[in-house]
């Protein structure tokens, strides 16, 4: 009897010849608990603040990161505060604190932090992050 290797979720033969495909069609963990019109709802908000918030990069004035948004939401210049959705509930909470306190917008981004920071355009992690100017982009109007 030959037996099976599973490469890259394909079933290959000895030979070398794929026998079956194992590919999943389930949506990510987020998006299992929705239902199927709030799921497309749900990836076009996220491509839609993903299109604005390469704007607000590319024309606007912005600051990455916890001590730079406390900073912006003490001096009363952040007008957004984006939080990734893997950020620790205590420091989520410390932050909505602040932004409470400030008067400071909260926008829970869907996505991770990896998410966040490839949408802010950079190749690092970004938990984070407040607008201090939104430029040319109307995030500010869409999820205040």
């Amino acid at each position: 009897m030959a037996k099976d290797i599973q490469e890259n979720g394909r079933v290959m033969g000895i030979g070398g010849e794929m026998l079956a495909t194992q590919r999943s069609t389930r949506p990510p963990r987020s998006l299992r608990n929705l239902a199927p019109a709030a799921q497309k709802k749900t990836k076009k908000s996220a491509d839609n603040i993903n299109a604005r918030l390469a704007l607000v990069i590319k024309s606007g004035k912005y600051s990455l990161g916890y001590k730079s948004t406390l900073k912006a939401m003490r001096s009363g210049k952040a007008k957004l505060v984006l939080i990734s959705g893997n950020t620790p509930p205590l420091r989520r909470s410390e932050l909505e604190y602040y932004a409470m306190l400030s008067k400071t917008p909260v926008h829970l981004y869907q996505g991770s932090n990896v998410a966040l920071g490839t949408a802010a355009g950079k190749l690092f992690r970004v938990g984070v992050m407040s607008v201090e100017d939104a430029g040319d982009s109307d995030l500010l109007s869409i999820t205040a």
